[in-house]
């Protein structure tokens, strides 16, 4: 069963949780108790493919789902050729100590897909469960990647309808074009004027309206979520760790029961936190190493038990991470409080009402133990892409690179020797223009077409351009509405056709 981390929902189902996507209270929905796993259940992972993993952990959490349900969820999330790699969600070894969980073979080339291409299944079987008969509007704040793998997970599947909400100067040209070129009936993408906590604050506010609510129902709408704030698109994301550690067995980098790091590129909290419940559920994770760009809200957060969105917001080269507001971060409270809905509401206020909350010594000693942090700026971002291409022959891209030299950094200041695993989550032809101009300079790069920049990429990193990048030269734009956050009801009503 599911509750709310501000205490104020009644208990629901899983498919109750993941068809609201938010709790009316504002709160996240979070499992009553998070199962444990032993030794004999990761052993036996070691020989599933990853459709089956999935379905496996799946099944612990989304119980009012049959076996038969879940696995024609996974099948058709991962099978049919989606991911370009059989293994769905590889790790490859970088060096001795270092190894890459590639998480961007899916048909939007970023992590996303790992969730998104699953959600839209378990959503439409949670309709179906609770006998659900209105449409569901989804609303989606993206600072660049959960747009595109939405939209392209959603489209045109029955009883839905999407609405992508993003900085109109926040995303790469490629996750841009990505979303504005994209096709289907149901779909709607609308540029903000702002940055994404613009985007993401507005989506809040539109879910807590009692009032708009109550006037999309008359008409027979009702609203959830494709963000990491929705339950759907958060357990997807546990798999991968558990699948990452079997696949290091399996090929004897590590014996089992050997603890690993994951160092995990973050801005709104969901990936790592992810990777805290699979810690929570028994998996021998030591550390999970949190890393930031120049947006360093979260670096300061766990390392001093202070949170300020009171600061300057940076625009940079890894804009899927330009986050001041990260909404998981509230599970996590949740778990660190036991399961203290009251004190949770009271910290969520005050980040509403002054823009920061500190949480005491206590529980910041606790997240401490679990959480080192760091982060990184756009020069040493660029600098980290063009040495590991240049000492290892792989390429990153940008997020990928923070978490890259957080990684490096933690490991010189603890003396930590246990095997790191980067949570690696696009690809370095996403954010082609950065990726390029840190592994030939600026210069040469200059005034060439984003597409030409794709084919001088290809070359250089010896990788084929991903099929779905490679042809949005040629896709027309169908998506041109911008509007300001405070616009935003409006722009949703009117996309529905409600007067």
């Amino acid at each position: 069963m599911y509750l709310s981390t501000r205490g104020q929902v009644d208990r629901l189902t899983a498919a109750q949780a993941i068809a609201q996507g938010i709790a009316p209270d504002g709160g996240l929905f979070v499992p009553e108790a998070i199962p444990f796993i032993d030794e004999p259940f990761i052993v036996r992972l070691q020989s599933l493919s990853y459709q089956e993993r999935a379905a496996a952990i799946l099944q612990l959490f989304l119980t009012d789902y049959t076996e038969e349900e879940l696995k024609s969820c996974v099948a058709g999330a991962y099978g049919g050729g989606k991911f370009s790699s059989p293994a769905v969600a590889p790790v490859v070894k970088v060096n001795d100590r270092t190894f890459a969980l590639e998480l961007w073979h899916g048909p939007t080339s970023a992590f996303k897909d790992m969730a998104l291409q699953l959600l839209p299944r378990l959503l439409s079987g949670a309709l179906k469960k609770i006998g659900e008969q209105a449409q569901i509007v989804i609303l989606v704040a993206t600072s660049g990647d959960t747009g595109k793998a939405a939209l392209e997970g959603f489209k045109d599947v029955e009883q839905t309808q999407v609405m992508v909400f993003y900085p109109e100067e926040g995303v790469s040209q490629i996750q841009r074009l990505q979303m504005v070129t994209q096709e289907g009936e149901n779909l709607k993408v609308f540029a903000v004027k702002g940055n994404f906590d613009d985007a993401q604050t507005g989506v809040k506010r539109i879910f807590s309206d009692n009032s708009f609510n109550a006037e999309l129902a008359h008409d027979g709408f009702k609203l959830s979520s494709a963000n990491s704030i929705n339950w759907g698109r958060l357990v997807p994301q546990i798999v991968y760790y558990f699948s990452a550690y079997a696949d290091l067995v399996q090929n004897q980098q590590i014996t089992q029961g050997d603890n690993v790091n994951f160092v995990v590129p973050t801005g709104n909290f969901g990936n790592i936190l992810a990777g805290y419940y699979a810690k929570l559920m028994g998996l021998p994770i030591n550390k999970l190493i949190c890393a930031s760009n120049s947006n360093n809200v979260l670096t300061d957060f766990l390392t001093t038990g202070v949170y300020s969105r009171n600061r300057q917001f940076y625009k940079t080269y890894s804009p899927s991470m330009d986050i001041l507001i990260s909404s998981n971060l509230e599970r996590l409270l949740y778990q660190v409080t036991n399961q203290n809905s009251r004190q949770v509401n009271q910290w969520m206020e005050e980040l509403n009402t002054t823009g920061e909350y500190r949480i005491g010594d206590e529980y910041l000693a606790v997240i401490k133990e679990v959480f080192p942090a760091g982060w990184v700026d756009d020069v040493q971002t660029a600098i980290t892409i063009g040495r590991v291409h240049k000492e290892f022959g792989y390429a990153l891209d940008p997020h990928t690179a923070v978490a890259w030299q957080v990684a490096e950094t933690y490991r010189q200041q603890t003396g930590d020797t246990t095997l790191n695993i980067i949570v690696s989550t696009a690809s370095p032809f996403k954010f082609n223009q950065t990726v390029l101009n840190a592994l030939v300079g600026a210069e040469r790069v200059t005034d060439k077409s984003e597409f030409a920049v794709l084919k001088q990429l290809s070359q250089i990193i010896d990788r084929p351009v991903p099929a779905a990048l490679a042809e949005l030269e040629h896709k027309a734009v169908r998506h041109t509405a911008v509007c300001g956050k405070q616009d935003m009801p409006m722009v949703v009503k009117a996309a529905l056709n409600i007067r």
